[in-house]
């Protein structure tokens, strides 16, 4: 079985981070989404909200798609976390050019704990590239229109936390 990991604190869980999930689901059978547990990022959403908003969200992929995926909130080394669950490779999504320096020093460092686990890159469609979650609170928070890119599932979350019509 090939076990794939898609590791981040989806905080919240975006458009882009979904299209990424959707295309991994086709290199393999399960795809463990593995929730970050962040503290020094501060999260706006617990850790039990993320868990479920991203459950939610990727069960409506997984009925499509019939590959199993499975939510797992991990703290510990994201290779050790790989280890945990099986998985043979860490899928990373890519939106710019300034995310692969930090991704290829990641990749070198889980290379050298463990190099039998690949980590795939997957860049983000053209309309989702310049979507992050930093940014998407922040909209929000200002009262700005975020349902380009957020499901309306998250947009109704993420009003309900700042109260506001985002």
């Amino acid at each position: 079985m090939r076990i794939g990991l898609y590791p981040g604190t989806f905080d919240p869980v975006t458009l882009g981070h979904l299209d990424i999930i959707h295309r991994a689901t086709v290199l393999v059978d399960r795809l463990v989404i593995g929730v970050a547990i962040n503290r020094d990022k501060g999260p706006l959403f617990s850790l039990e909200e993320r868990v479920t908003m991203i459950e939610t969200e990727c069960a409506r992929i997984s009925e499509e798609t019939a590959c199993e995926i499975v939510v797992h909130p991990f703290e510990n080394l994201l290779i050790d976390c790989a280890r945990d669950v099986g998985a043979g490779m860490i899928i990373r999504g890519l939106r710019a050019v300034a995310d692969f320096e930090y991704e290829f020093q990641m990749v070198g460092m889980n290379r050298r704990l463990d190099a039998s686990i690949e980590t795939v890159f997957l860049m983000a469609e053209a309309q989702h590239q310049a979507i992050a979650s930093k940014l998407v609170k922040e909209i929000a928070r200002l009262g700005g229109n975020v349902a380009k890119f957020v499901t309306p599932e998250v947009r109704k979350a993420l009003q309900a936390r700042f109260g506001a019509d985002c």
